[in-house]
């Protein structure tokens, strides 16, 4: 009897394994496999890689080897595969994008798809403020030496950049003669380069931004003006750059007088002077500025090199003199008109680097200021209760739109994204105040 139970014991646990594996193959034959490759970029290895069934909506993720390749092996199907992928390199921001839709597999085969990228650049780095306009004096008059921009990091990754430099088009108001146009068009339109007017400033050390961080960058009057003037900045503070080079001609010491001691001598810019003007002669009014990264060249070869001179309106001469930025170093970049002149004024930026311009109302102490993009900071969930709207500060009809009070939602802790279209009319307004000055 007991011999009888166990060779049934052991019959049944064969049909119980036989079914097993005859379940095991019948999974396994019912499974297609997919190779993904991805084109489109020199470096293709460590793109993640999303495959969704269209039927059931079950996603898969698998990262591309150094050929660009991924392997999936799923239940038969109809799918799609993309890649969208952020990444950060010299203080450019690339978002990679690409699909491929309506692969079908079938059980058993092997099937193939391919996933063509294509890049989206922008800039980590962008201009948050510009104020170059003075503060009134008082009882009268107005004082023109405390110009500054704030640089900010615009993205959730630290941003690192060598030879970062940054300088105007000419010529320097935008209501004066522009003798660059011809026919209605920029002459250097379509030649894939900016003139940098007057010389260009650069700093001396590679830097690095935290995210949604800023750096302070004076222009002129790297002191503490507040004692002169109460409506000015004071500069005086050990993590702001300076812009401070008496050697390199630019040694007016009205303009440069020297910095204040908390500033170290490294957070000194460089120069190199163009014309015949003792000071970077920055407008008061409506300049055209720019921030560029040289690219396989440090800035002082770059500015030497007499292969890169242009002529402002095609007279050969010293004052005359302009240094070929190439568009593709340009990081980002600000057009200005003088609220007063504007419809005597013309654009200096090609459409590709500015498609459009801001106003500003000079000598008031106020600030050409980003604006937030809404969308895009109510999505950080950090942010969440940190938010300050019903902002006020606008000048007159130049007002952020958006309404959120980006100052005070900083210090209230939140992250704030700015707009970046590439089109100072939809980035930036006139704002009452520098926000240092809040």
């Amino acid at each position: 009897m007991k011999k009888l139970f166990t060779m049934m014991a052991l019959a049944v646990l064969g049909l119980f394994l036989t079914a097993c594996t005859s379940n095991d193959d019948n999974e396994e034959l019912k499974l297609a496999n997919l190779t993904v490759s991805v084109t489109g970029v020199d470096d293709v290895k460590g793109f993640e890689v999303t495959l969704i069934n269209k039927t059931t909506n079950s996603n898969y993720k698998a990262t591309t080897d150094a050929a660009g390749d991924v392997h999936f092996q799923v239940t038969p199907g109809i799918y799609q595969a993309f890649v969208s992928v952020t990444r950060y390199q010299d203080g450019y921001r690339y978002v990679f994008n690409g699909l491929s839709s309506e692969i079908t597999l079938t059980a058993n085969q092997e099937s193939t798809a391919t996933i063509e990228l294509k890049a989206a650049k922008t800039s980590q780095i962008i201009i948050k403020e510009l104020y170059n306009g003075g503060c009134p004096k008082d009882p009268s008059g107005y004082f023109a030496n405390d110009k500054c921009l704030i640089l900010y990091n615009n993205s959730a990754e630290p941003a690192t950049l060598n030879n970062l430099c940054i300088a105007f088009a000419s010529p320097y108001n935008a209501h004066a003669n522009n003798k660059n146009y011809e026919d209605g068009k920029l002459t250097y339109d379509g030649e894939g380069f900016i003139p940098a007017f007057g010389g260009m400033w650069w700093f001396q050390e590679e830097i690095t931004i935290a995210p949604y961080s800023q750096v302070v960058v004076n222009v002129s009057g790297a002191i503490d003006n507040t004692q002169t003037y109460p409506n000015s900045i004071n500069y005086a503070n050990a993590d702001y750059y300076c812009m401070y080079d008496p050697e390199s001609g630019f040694s007016n010491t009205s303009w440069y007088p020297t910095p204040a001691a908390v500033i170290p001598t490294s957070h000194y810019l460089k120069a190199k002077k163009l014309g015949s003007a003792n000071s970077w002669p920055l407008s008061n009014s409506s300049p055209a500025l720019f921030v560029f990264q040289t690219q396989g060249i440090t800035p002082a070869a770059f500015a030497e090199d007499a292969d890169n001179l242009w002529y402002d309106g095609g007279t050969v001469s010293d004052i005359n003199a302009a240094i070929k930025v190439p568009n593709e170093w340009i990081i980002d970049a600000i057009e200005v008109y003088q609220t007063a002149k504007i419809n005597d004024s013309k654009k200096r930026f090609t459409s590709d680097i500015d498609a459009g311009y801001v106003g500003l109302t000079n000598q008031l102490g106020h600030v050409l200021y980003r604006n937030v993009d809404k969308e895009a900071t109510e999505a950080l969930s950090e942010n969440a209760g940190k938010l300050v709207y019903n902002y006020t500060l606008g000048v007159d009809d130049s007002t952020d739109p958006n309404g959120i009070d980006a100052e005070a939602s900083i210090k209230n802790g939140a992250h704030i994204i700015f707009k970046d279209t590439n089109n100072s009319t939809n980035d930036f307004h006139e704002r009452q105040k520098c926000s240092l000055k809040d």
